[in-house]
């Protein structure tokens, strides 16, 4: 029988060069349900959100613009289902110049 478990990941100060929100476990599915980033500086930023899976990005969102103290939803609505060792990044065009938040349900 599948055990279905309500899940949430942060990410504080994401890197230019991509930060791991998640990365999912063998034998798991991951719904994303929702992803946030937030822009935490003074100057307008954009963020890129994917996934990789057998060593390939697919882009969810591309050079999505933050305003200063605002917020994207990057995911909302519809679920992302991601398969096990997939693995959820976010990039920020400026250093240490925002957090993302990832909702989701696991299955197992």
């Amino acid at each position: 029988m599948a055990t279905y478990t309500n899940v949430s990941y942060g990410v504080k100060n994401v890197s230019t060069g991509g930060s791991t929100a998640t990365t999912v476990a063998a034998s798991t599915t991951l719904a994303i349900a929702s992803l946030v980033v937030s822009n935490t500086s003074t100057s307008p930023i954009t963020c890129d959100v994917y996934f990789t899976r057998s060593a390939v990005n697919y882009y969810l969102v591309k050079g999505a613009t933050v305003a200063v103290g605002g917020s994207n939803e990057c995911i909302q609505g519809n679920r992302i289902i991601l398969q096990a060792a997939d693995v959820l990044v976010v990039v920020s065009s400026a250093a240490s110049s925002a957090d993302a938040w990832v909702s989701g349900l696991t299955v197992v």
